[in-house]
């Protein structure tokens, strides 16, 4: 999942590309807390079944074909019970972008490297190390509170939590010291879109189908949403998400979290022409203060980060953005929001449905 300041997890961060216009001023590294996603893999396997001891050869010979017959026939209850064992037992094999990894079937110590902390909360499964961008993200805040903050550097922190499972992007360093530590699997990020990748962190923890549940009932509600901001605000209304991040300005497509991927694929809600044509490439776009005003829509949505130089809201050429005049503008704690996975979703889709339709 790049990430522009998080990240997304989700943990390596990805430098944002400057994009062209004469307008534009230079990237920055600001996307780099988008998730990133990849897939390694680790040959772990644990816990195999114990193969059965052969069974005693009768004594009399009058008994030889019955105990033959009963031999067999419990051979192949063996073989069944061990079948079963492989399926339901303490590992299961996970397709990674790799190749086959074995994980446990019900994973209770996960490191989380990058991006997909928020997904494993919403399946309830414990985390017990994560990366710093989900460490800050406020929304995580209570379920973490005894997680560890751990990078793909600290491998003798790793070991101390004795985790079943590692979990990360594709970009992370190490990968060959973790898969000694324990099965590790990375994901590329934008390889699936982001919610197949839920569903994909629901495979990898032998839970897809509460991650198809999830997704189902999520664009459900989302739709729904979408349709009644659509009524208050009118049909062909505009909405752009901007952020402010080391100094310098971003405007953001349908796929860099920021609740892009709500506002524009779930609730269908209208993106501007300038917008769709300058982050088309590379889902988003650095400008300077002086022209946001030509990618400005109806509505505003403001991802702030609470450390950074936020005085371009102060002035005159913001200030005379119709959306902020008519007070069209909504600000969001960029935190929480760097992230797509499940449960930021979630958090996000409640904030504009009540942003956008608080009376």
């Amino acid at each position: 999942m790049k990430k522009m300041m998080m990240l997304a997890g989700t943990a390596a961060l990805v430098t944002l590309a400057a994009c062209g216009a004469e307008e534009n001023t230079d990237s920055s590294n600001a996307a780099e807390n988008n998730s990133q996603n990849e897939t390694e893999e680790t040959n772990t396997s644990n816990n195999e079944p114990a193969e059965d001891n052969d069974a005693e050869e009768p004594a009399e010979e009058n008994n030889a074909a019955d105990n033959e017959e009963t031999g067999e026939e419990t051979e192949e209850n063996n073989e069944s019970d061990e079948s079963g064992a492989d399926a339901s037992g303490d590992t299961i094999t996970y397709e990674s972008e790799n190749g086959p990894v074995e994980v446990p079937a019900d994973p209770q110590r996960v490191v989380v490297l990058s991006s997909y902390v928020g997904d494993m909360l919403a399946l309830d499964v414990p985390v017990v190390g994560a990366d710093t961008w989900s460490m800050d993200n406020p929304v995580f805040e209570e379920e973490l509170a005894d997680t560890e903050a751990v990078t793909d550097e600290d491998l003798e922190k790793i070991i101390e939590l004795d985790p079943d499972l590692i979990v990360g992007l594709s970009n992370i360093q190490n990968v060959d010291q973790l898969q000694e530590i324990a099965p590790t699997v990375t994901f590329t990020y934008g390889a699936v879109d982001y919610l197949d990748q839920h569903i994909e962190i629901g495979k990898l923890v032998n839970k897809e189908d509460e991650a198809r549940d999830w997704v189902e009932d999520f664009q459900q509600r989302a739709s729904e949403t979408g349709e009644e901001i659509k009524a208050e605000i009118g049909e062909d209304a505009t909405v752009t998400v901007f952020e402010n991040f080391d100094k310098q300005l971003y405007v953001f497509g349908d796929n860099w979290a920021r609740g892009t991927e709500i506002l524009y694929q779930e609730m269908e809600l209208g993106m501007p022409e300038s917008v769709q044509e300058v982050s088309e490439s590379d889902g988003f776009f650095a400008l300077s203060t002086e022209v946001m005003s030509e990618y400005a829509g109806d509505y505003i949505v403001v991802s702030k980060v609470a450390d950074q130089d936020n005085s371009f809201q102060e002035t005159e050429t913001y200030q005379n953005i119709p959306a902020v005049q008519d007070g069209n503008v909504i600000e969001v704690d960029a935190q929480s929001f760097y992230f797509n996975d499940a449960t930021s979703l979630d958090h996000q889709l409640s904030v504009f449905e009540e942003e956008f339709l608080s009376e």
